[in-house]
């Protein structure tokens, strides 16, 4: 079992209306993968790519994310759609960059569009060359792993969302407001290596295979 995202980051609704839970996996939400793309970075703090998406109008226009998007038929599992959408959003190159897939988080349901989204973990050996698809980023940015951490600074936003009036938790990272799916996968991952790192030393010697994921199947 991994730790839950911490609760402070799911949206209420202002109105006291009830908001849709998460469907049990046999109902029709439609399924998606992302890539929690970790790397070195220059201050010696592992980072985590991040996008911020293009202004168009639609349910996701503008918002932080990780590159990621809906599983297309000819994908054979997550990690295939998790490394397909970021080669396509932001030319990640795995082979270039060393990218190893660790495993997986737990399935984030996002309620406006119906996603049900399968965080995959990957682990850069080297910074990697990353160039926006104008068509769906906007810009292309990394952030500290600790930004995530138990602890971190927070922000707490009012908002009105497909006519909801919201208040939600989200984490503000380079001038940016990271919350929703993208928020709540990273604190998942932020509560995960805060545990690893309480485990005794031996526990965490190298060449283990951390607790934060899950291999295919697993």
């Amino acid at each position: 079992m991994l730790p839950p995202a911490p609760g402070w980051l799911q949206p209420v609704r202002t109105d006291g209306g009830a908001l849709p839970e998460r469907p049990p996996a046999w109902t029709d939400a439609r399924a998606a993968a992302a890539l929690v793309c970790l790397f070195p970075g220059a201050d010696r703090a592992v980072r985590v790519v991040l996008t911020e998406r293009v202004e168009h109008g639609g349910l996701h226009s503008g918002e932080i994310s990780l590159p990621g998007g809906k599983v297309e038929p000819d994908d054979a599992d997550p990690v295939a759609t998790a490394l397909r959408e970021a080669a396509e959003e932001v030319g990640l190159d795995a082979a270039a960059c060393g990218l190893q897939i660790l495993g997986f988080l737990e399935p984030t349901w996002i309620p406006a569009s119906n996603f049900l989204v399968t965080p995959v973990v990957g682990l850069a050996v080297r910074t990697p060359s990353l160039a926006a698809d104008p068509r769906e980023v906007f810009a292309i940015f990394d952030a500290a792993v600790e930004a995530f951490l138990p602890g971190a600074p927070r922000a707490v936003v009012e908002r009105t969302i497909g006519g909801w009036p919201l208040r939600y938790g989200a984490y503000l990272v380079a001038g940016r407001l990271v919350w929703g799916a993208t928020a709540r996968i990273l604190a998942q991952l932020g509560e995960v290596l805060a545990t690893e790192q309480d485990r005794p030393t031996a526990a965490r010697l190298p060449g283990r295979r951390p607790r934060p994921v899950r291999r295919p199947g697993g």
